[in-house]
């Protein structure tokens, strides 16, 4: 997905094209997966993560093989539209790693997934930017060698969907077309699932935050390179190696992010988590005003490093409430609040489109500050709320680790369905595909 970007200064010159126009390709590209991505929640919870992964991973890889062949600001808004797709695969990997590992280890597993995964960003800006981008150049015009190096990345895209079809599984306990005829799991409404999430406030709050932690990320990815380069007189090879450090981040600060929101749930229960959301916003927005006003090249580097540790960290602490909110349609809840990163990106983008590069930053650093004040009205049924409310016995047994309950699941997990929910679900089935369903769960 972020093959092209830092390529765009180069693309910029040789097309003629305007900020406005490279914006709007932005733009288009996080359109692309959006839409996919609240399509891709549902698809988890009735078939599985492998074959909807494997498959947008190969159809995104043409696009990007196809960039070489842009002649226009309407070509490559096109083109950034479909290699979009491949960025809505996020969803698939948290709700993958949820149903591989168990309820012990699944904190620290899909945050080092949603991280690891993010931190492809910044490895594409480097190895694209600063390594192949310059080795395509030795033997090609430098038009010649942006319209050739991204066959590079969508081979890689096309070979892992291909074996993710091939070699993996839907589960522990194999795939989802295998255990519907074996009996040992129920069919899913996905319809119903979708309807159930996107029915509770609280999914909707947390589409919000996400859009400020992970919209800004997806904004930097398309900015930074362009930034730097404008701003400080780089040449496009240094602005990309500096632009990579903003994604690099994401090899240790989401999975932190994460882990201190398990630590401050073992202490405070969900309000812990939720206090750990707001200064993460919080403190991630001061981190925009004050690199919207540096002028210093070493020093903008040094508060990008900061500011981007608190977005990742924020975008761990975001998916360690998800799965509290309703545990049963926690596949399409992710999803939902998955598309409110790219929301974020697309709204952000606008601002970038229309205003001054300063002005941007700041109006997108009031949103960040403005989102954590919204932690004061998520309010999960059985946890208590940032200033309000009391837990209930359970979730004190389970956050404390008392009565011989298990502590509750670091982040994404596909809980146990519990009854009155499930008939919600799966209200459009009949009476006796309900009790069969009913009796797969409770087995």
């Amino acid at each position: 997905v972020n093959g092209p970007l830092c390529l765009h200064p180069e693309v910029k010159d040789t097309l003629g094209l305007s900020k406005q126009q490279i914006w709007t390709s932005n733009i288009c590209s996080v359109f692309g997966t959006i839409f996919l991505r609240f399509v891709n929640g549902p698809l988890c919870d009735k078939y599985g993560a492998r074959i909807p992964m494997g498959i947008i991973l190969a159809f995104a890889s043409i696009p990007c093989a196809l960039t070489g062949l842009v002649n226009s600001a309407t070509s490559l808004a096109v083109l950034r539209f479909f290699i979009g797709f491949g960025g809505s695969t996020f969803v698939m990997c948290q709700f993958w790693t949820s149903r591989m590992f168990t309820k012990e280890v699944v904190g620290t597993a899909n945050a080092l997934v949603g991280g690891w995964g993010n931190l492809g960003g910044g490895v594409t800006q480097i190895v694209m930017g600063s390594v192949l981008f310059p080795l395509f150049k030795t033997g090609m015009s430098a038009e010649q060698a942006w319209r050739t190096v991204c066959i590079v990345p969508a081979a890689v895209g096309l070979a892992t969907g291909i074996t993710i079809l091939k070699i993996s599984d839907d589960a522990p306990k194999g795939n989802y077309d295998e255990m519907k005829k074996n009996g040992t799991m129920a069919q899913v409404s996905a319809a119903g699932s979708f309807r159930t999430g996107a029915a509770n406030i609280n999914t909707w709050l947390l589409f919000v935050q996400y859009a400020c932690c992970f919209g800004v990320e997806l904004t930097m990815n398309n900015a930074a390179a362009s930034y730097f380069k404008s701003t400080f007189e780089l040449s496009t090879e240094a602005a990309a190696a500096i632009a990579s450090l903003f994604g690099w981040m994401n090899l240790f600060a989401r999975g932190v992010g994460g882990f201190v929101s398990d630590k401050a749930n073992a202490r405070m229960g969900m309000r812990g988590r939720l206090w750990w959301q707001t200064i993460c916003l919080v403190l991630e927005g001061c981190m925009v005003f004050i690199f919207a006003n540096t002028k210093s090249l070493g020093l903008a580097i040094f508060i990008m490093v900061i500011f981007s540790s608190f977005v990742q960290a924020a975008e761990g602490s975001s998916y360690g409430i998800v799965p509290y909110v309703n545990p049963p349609v926690t596949g399409s809840i992710a999803g939902i609040v998955g598309a409110g990163g790219n929301t974020g990106a697309v709204c952000f983008g606008l601002g970038f489109r229309q205003l001054e590069t300063k002005a941007a930053f700041l109006l997108m650093a009031s949103c960040i500050v403005a989102s954590g004040v919204l932690s004061l009205f998520i309010n999960i049924k059985g946890h208590a709320g940032l200033i309000s409310g009391e837990d209930s016995e359970e979730a004190i047994a389970a956050w404390k680790k008392m009565g011989g309950a298990t502590a509750a699941p670091a982040t994404l997990t596909v809980p146990e369905p519990d009854v009155e929910t499930a008939k919600e679900v799966e209200k459009t089935k009949s009476d006796d595909e309900f009790k069969e369903f009913m009796e797969v769960v409770k087995s």
